[in-house]
């Protein structure tokens, strides 16, 4: 199954002491870049999302957002510090004693200072959270992986059109040269009759003229090369996998052929069928950067 770069999954899990919402959108990368956000009270299982994405993605730029709900309503303890209110009282007694005047302190005063109440989170249950946040990306990364797959499925039947007209530029050209050959001898043979008039014509002289030609419009190895990669890119697309840097590279060689055949030309027929060959490979490796 050939897989794009682009996709999207969405998921969301509830329980009744949390939820979770997990997004994961991406675009095509030519390395596996996972960019994580999440919420800093549950930071410490970034690691954890990016070793569990990796088993389902090889390439590409993808965006991970993490929002997390807690429902708990007991989550949080107050802690009270009485030897630092203890500590409080000693120093009040004693400035009240110094300067002769009476403790007037009460608890809800001395509750009011710095450290006598803190509030204390309660320590979140690691697995249980995990075992959400899981779910919720087993859930996205599902519709992910879909997405992507549909999308690629799209690419790959748009660039078995696009090798087929390839194939076809490549037929026309290779059927074309033998005719250009012949018509250069005659162009020839019929400049040099209207120069010589009756004298003798050495077809000597013409054939080995036509095999110097010949041999200068040859594109004979470019368009089995082109044929050959042409085929390795249709097998490999319906092979599937991860195929993107593997067609990335024969694209690259395919244009390199058509820039051989564009150089030959010495047809305006070729030269227009060589321009048309060039822009649907433009076209093919365009569209192979999204492929996984």
């Amino acid at each position: 199954m050939i897989k794009s770069m682009t996709g999207f999954g969405r998921s969301e899990m509830t329980n009744d002491k949390r939820k979770i919402v997990v997004e994961i959108k991406s675009v095509n990368h030519r390395f596996c870049d996972i960019n994580i956000k999440m919420p800093k009270k549950i930071s410490f299982l970034e690691n954890a999302v990016r070793t569990y994405l990796k088993k389902y993605i090889e390439r590409g730029k993808i965006d991970v957002f993490i929002t997390y709900e807690d429902f708990t309503e007991n989550n949080i303890n107050v802690k009270y510090n009485k030897e630092l209110a203890a500590l409080y009282m000693k120093y009040f007694e004693e400035m009240a004693d110094a300067f002769g005047m009476e403790n007037r302190m009460i608890p809800s005063v001395l509750g009011g200072f710095p450290d006598v109440f803190t509030l204390e989170e309660q320590s979140v249950d690691e697995e249980a959270l995990w075992e959400l946040i899981e779910k919720a990306l087993d859930e996205a990364v599902q519709i992910f992986a879909e997405s992507r797959m549909n999308e690629g499925e799209n690419l790959k039947n748009n660039l078995l059109t696009k090798l087929d007209n390839m194939s076809a530029a490549v037929d026309y050209i290779e059927a074309l040269s033998p005719v250009l050959v012949t018509e250069y001898r005659q162009k020839l043979t019929d400049k040099i009759a209207e120069l010589l008039g009756s004298a003798a014509v050495d077809e000597n002289r013409i054939a080995a003229e036509v095999v110097i030609y010949a041999d200068k419009i040859c594109v004979d190895e470019e368009t089995v090369r082109l044929k050959s990669h042409i085929d390795s890119t249709r097998k490999i697309l319906e092979e599937g996998g991860s195929v993107g840097r593997k067609l990335d590279f024969i694209a690259q060689e395919m244009n390199r052929e058509a820039n051989t055949i564009l150089s030959k030309a010495n047809s305006l027929d070729v030269s227009n069928k060589a321009i048309e060959l060039k822009t649907d490979i433009e076209k093919v490796r365009e569209q192979i950067q999204n492929l996984e």
